[in-house]
Protein backbone atom coordinates (compact mmCIF):
# COMPACT_ATOMS: atom_id res chain seq x y z
CA UNK A 1 0.00 0.00 0.00
CA UNK A 2 1.34 3.50 -0.88
CA UNK A 3 1.31 5.80 2.47
CA UNK A 4 0.10 8.54 0.14
CA UNK A 5 -3.11 6.75 0.07
CA UNK A 6 -3.49 6.02 4.10
CA UNK A 7 -6.16 7.81 5.01
CA UNK A 8 -6.39 6.72 8.73
CA UNK A 9 -5.81 3.90 11.51
CA UNK A 10 -8.57 1.79 11.09
CA UNK A 11 -8.90 2.72 15.02
CA UNK A 12 -9.97 6.54 14.17
CA UNK A 13 -12.96 5.35 12.50
CA UNK A 14 -15.74 5.18 14.98
CA UNK A 15 -17.88 2.31 15.42
CA UNK A 16 -20.94 4.64 16.25
CA UNK A 17 -20.64 7.26 13.43
CA UNK A 18 -18.24 8.64 10.19
CA UNK A 19 -14.77 9.73 9.81
CA UNK A 20 -14.62 12.32 7.07
CA UNK A 21 -12.19 12.86 4.36
CA UNK A 22 -11.77 14.94 1.75
CA UNK A 23 -10.15 13.80 -1.75
CA UNK A 24 -9.48 14.83 -5.24
CA UNK A 25 -10.34 14.14 -9.05
CA UNK A 26 -8.18 16.46 -10.57
CA UNK A 27 -8.81 19.74 -9.04
CA UNK A 28 -12.67 18.71 -8.12
CA UNK A 29 -12.98 18.21 -4.14
CA UNK A 30 -15.33 15.81 -2.93
CA UNK A 31 -15.90 14.63 0.49
CA UNK A 32 -16.01 11.12 1.96
CA UNK A 33 -17.11 9.42 4.95
CA UNK A 34 -15.88 6.18 6.37
CA UNK A 35 -17.69 3.67 8.48
CA UNK A 36 -16.79 0.27 10.04
CA UNK A 37 -18.44 -2.80 9.55
CA UNK A 38 -18.64 -4.69 12.57
CA UNK A 39 -15.80 -5.99 15.00
CA UNK A 40 -13.91 -7.46 12.55
CA UNK A 41 -11.53 -3.86 11.35
CA UNK A 42 -13.57 -3.92 8.08
CA UNK A 43 -14.64 -0.57 7.03
CA UNK A 44 -16.79 0.81 3.92
CA UNK A 45 -16.68 4.15 2.13
CA UNK A 46 -19.29 6.20 0.88
CA UNK A 47 -19.51 10.27 -0.91
CA UNK A 48 -20.65 12.52 1.62
CA UNK A 49 -24.15 13.26 0.20
CA UNK A 50 -27.33 11.56 0.40
CA UNK A 51 -29.40 10.53 -2.47
CA UNK A 52 -32.63 12.59 -1.96
CA UNK A 53 -30.74 15.58 -2.42
CA UNK A 54 -26.88 15.00 -3.51
CA UNK A 55 -26.30 19.04 -1.87
CA UNK A 56 -27.33 17.34 1.79
CA UNK A 57 -24.20 16.24 3.59
CA UNK A 58 -24.53 12.93 5.79
CA UNK A 59 -21.18 13.73 8.02
CA UNK A 60 -21.14 18.15 8.62
CA UNK A 61 -17.69 17.38 10.00
CA UNK A 62 -18.96 16.00 13.67
CA UNK A 63 -20.08 12.58 12.19
CA UNK A 64 -23.03 11.36 10.50
CA UNK A 65 -25.21 10.22 12.81
CA UNK A 66 -26.44 6.49 13.40
CA UNK A 67 -29.94 5.14 14.72
CA UNK A 68 -30.48 1.64 14.91
CA UNK A 69 -26.59 0.54 13.82
CA UNK A 70 -27.94 2.75 10.21
CA UNK A 71 -26.34 5.74 8.99
CA UNK A 72 -29.13 8.56 9.39
CA UNK A 73 -29.49 12.01 7.06
CA UNK A 74 -30.42 14.37 9.53
CA UNK A 75 -32.39 16.52 6.84
CA UNK A 76 -35.02 14.26 6.10
CA UNK A 77 -34.15 11.12 8.23
CA UNK A 78 -33.52 8.66 5.73
CA UNK A 79 -31.29 5.54 7.01
CA UNK A 80 -28.91 3.53 4.77
CA UNK A 81 -26.89 0.63 6.19
CA UNK A 82 -23.58 0.86 6.36
CA UNK A 83 -22.47 -2.13 4.40
CA UNK A 84 -24.26 -1.73 1.10
CA UNK A 85 -25.30 1.61 1.41
CA UNK A 86 -28.80 1.11 0.53
CA UNK A 87 -31.34 3.81 1.88
CA UNK A 88 -33.61 1.34 3.68
CA UNK A 89 -36.33 4.26 4.84
CA UNK A 90 -37.05 7.83 3.94
CA UNK A 91 -37.69 9.50 0.71
CA UNK A 92 -35.11 7.69 -1.54
CA UNK A 93 -35.83 4.66 -0.37
CA UNK A 94 -34.05 1.91 -2.27
CA UNK A 95 -31.58 4.31 -3.58
CA UNK A 96 -27.98 3.93 -2.69
CA UNK A 97 -25.18 6.03 -1.33
CA UNK A 98 -22.21 6.59 -3.82
CA UNK A 99 -19.48 3.70 -2.98
CA UNK A 100 -15.68 4.51 -2.54
CA UNK A 101 -13.19 1.71 -3.04
CA UNK A 102 -11.14 1.47 0.29
CA UNK A 103 -8.95 -0.95 1.40
CA UNK A 104 -7.62 -2.04 5.52
CA UNK A 105 -4.15 -3.47 5.51
CA UNK A 106 -1.45 -3.45 8.43
CA UNK A 107 -4.31 -1.50 10.43
CA UNK A 108 -4.67 1.54 8.16
CA UNK A 109 -7.44 2.50 5.58
CA UNK A 110 -6.07 3.06 2.17
CA UNK A 111 -8.20 4.83 -0.42
CA UNK A 112 -8.02 2.24 -3.58
CA UNK A 113 -10.38 3.98 -5.77
CA UNK A 114 -8.73 5.12 -9.26
CA UNK A 115 -11.28 7.97 -9.28
CA UNK A 116 -9.23 9.58 -6.47
CA UNK A 117 -6.54 11.06 -4.60
CA UNK A 118 -6.62 11.50 -0.57
CA UNK A 119 -6.35 14.94 0.09
CA UNK A 120 -6.89 14.83 3.88
CA UNK A 121 -8.99 14.00 7.26
CA UNK A 122 -12.04 16.37 7.44
CA UNK A 123 -14.17 18.44 5.50
CA UNK A 124 -13.31 19.84 1.77
CA UNK A 125 -12.67 22.98 1.65
CA UNK A 126 -15.93 24.08 -0.37
CA UNK A 127 -19.05 26.07 1.16
CA UNK A 128 -21.27 23.39 3.06
CA UNK A 129 -24.28 23.41 1.14
CA UNK A 130 -26.02 21.02 3.26
CA UNK A 131 -27.25 24.17 6.10
CA UNK A 132 -30.10 25.74 4.10
CA UNK A 133 -33.81 26.16 6.08
CA UNK A 134 -34.73 22.78 4.05
CA UNK A 135 -36.82 20.77 6.88
CA UNK A 136 -34.28 19.66 9.39
CA UNK A 137 -34.61 15.86 11.74
CA UNK A 138 -31.65 16.36 13.82
CA UNK A 139 -33.03 18.11 16.77
CA UNK A 140 -31.28 21.79 15.82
Amino acid sequence: MDEADRIADVDAVPDDGTLLCSVRDGFDEDEVILTRLGGDGSVAAWRNYCPHWTDVRLDRGSGASVRDGELLCAKHGATFRPGDGECTHGPCEGANLDPVDVTVADGGVYLTDDRFEFDGIGPASDVDLSTGSRIDFSGN
